[in-house]
């Protein structure tokens, strides 16, 4: 795989960045990205497209995708022992719901790239004191000190070398597991940008499978515009406040030649508001006769800040979220493709409930953003979607609406 030249990369560089960090040396940035721009691929354009095959394999209903990892990896998790047990945790989820959807099931991790995060604010005050947001470890220090939330260009590579020695561990553990992540700091993403030299096509080679999150969608953005010229399978969030006209339009901005597997739309809405707002976009993307993959991703739209302060999810809304999209998905006849979900193989106690009914949050809460299910909550999640699953192995009501499913 070749280097992009700087005139390949100007289209997107002139349109809005939204959620980047304030890099305060933009000469280092520019040195930085100079050097990543000649470095080894992360993956392979073959690698890609083999993804794009299996991916339209789960848009048609034959396979299930189970999607998960970090809200934000950190360059400190990079250990044989936290992935090898986050693997493991997928592996251990992947059998259930293969059973019950009789169907194989491809594995994404949220891994080997998971190292930015959108925010809701710029900057956060703690004790009189503000300091520029924490946006994961390709940016700043989760620590709160001047020097620590100063974004650095340097990280960008550190992002990269720790991006390649999970690699390494993830194919030598789990070698048919799929990376991906959000494709957020676009000059990182931009420097790893190859075109192929089979095909002559443009490759995101930071990771097989990149997604446009809830906050940098907009179709005059550079996001959207990254994502739209590189051959990579991409994926878009979509939350409660979605219409159809937004997934028409990223459809035709993404997806022109409508290419089996090459879009998916993961659907964050939270458990209130599934049922009233899925069915609409659903409706409006078949009846456009495109065939995307619909993935849930349960987390997002049902986050809360428990008394303690931290941030939480509760396993039951989480599941319930589930359901209401499995119940649409099955009331218009059309394929729930899987699920996208904030996980880790540890027993941390950032999500509350479950069987083991964990409630003391501040036990050992270690994710620098947002709340993860645990070990033990994750294959439970997994058994109980296989579950819901096997009840609706019967042929649906093609083109009739569930009870509770709002048009």
């Amino acid at each position: 795989m070749n280097v992009i030249t700087p005139g390949d990369r100007a289209p997107w560089r002139r349109l809005p960045m939204d959620q980047q960090p304030p890099w305060p040396d933009r000469e280092a940035l520019q040195r930085i990205t100079d050097e990543l721009a000649l470095v080894p691929a992360l993956v392979l354009a073959a690698e890609c497209d083999r993804l794009r095959e299996r991916l339209a394999e789960a848009a048609a209903g034959d396979a299930f995708v189970l999607q998960g990892g970090d809200c934000a990896e950190t360059f400190d998790g990079v250990t044989p022992v936290r992935i090898a047990a986050t693997l493991d945790t997928m592996r251990r989820m992947a059998q259930p719901l293969a059973e019950a959807a009789g169907r194989p099931v491809v594995h994404v991790g949220r891994i080997a790239g998971q190292y930015a995060k959108p925010r809701s604010s710029p900057a956060e005050t703690r004790d009189g004191v503000t300091l520029p947001v924490y946006r994961g470890d390709i940016a700043n220090d989760v620590a709160f000190t001047t020097a620590g939330r100063t974004p650095d260009p340097d990280r960008l590579r550190r992002a990269y070398h720790a991006s390649l020695a999970t690699l390494n561990l993830v194919r030598a553990m789990m070698p048919e597991l799929y990376t991906s992540h959000e494709a957020l700091v676009l000059p990182y993403e931009e420097a790893l940008t190859r075109i192929d030299d089979a095909t002559g096509r443009m490759y995101a080679a930071s990771g097989h499978l990149l997604w446009i999150g809830e906050r940098t969608r907009r179709l005059d953005g550079a996001h959207v515009a990254f994502a739209g010229d590189v051959a990579n399978p991409v994926a878009v969030k979509l939350g409660p406040t979605s219409s159809a006209g937004d997934v028409l339009a990223l459809l035709d901005r993404l997806d022109p030649e409508r290419t089996p597997g090459r879009l998916t739309f993961i659907t964050r809405m939270g458990a209130n508001r599934i049922r009233e707002v899925l069915p609409g976009l659903v409706r409006a993307v078949t009846a456009s006769g495109a065939r995307v993959l619909w993935l849930c991703d349960p987390m997002h739209g049902n986050t809360v800040t428990a008394p303690s302060g931290h941030k939480t999810r509760a396993v039951s809304e989480v599941l319930a979220e589930i359901e209401g999209f499995l119940e649409v998905h099955e009331a218009l006849g059309t394929v729930a493709g899987g699920l996208h979900l904030e996980l880790t193989g540890a027993e941390v106690t950032e999500c509350v409930g479950g069987a083991v009914g964990l409630s003391d949050l501040g036990q050992r809460y270690e994710s620098p953003c947002d709340p993860r299910l645990n070990r033990a909550q994750s294959i439970e999640l997994a058994t109980r979607v296989a579950a819901l699953l096997e009840k609706r192995l019967a042929p649906p009501r093609r083109g009739e609406l569930a009870a509770g499913v709002e048009v």
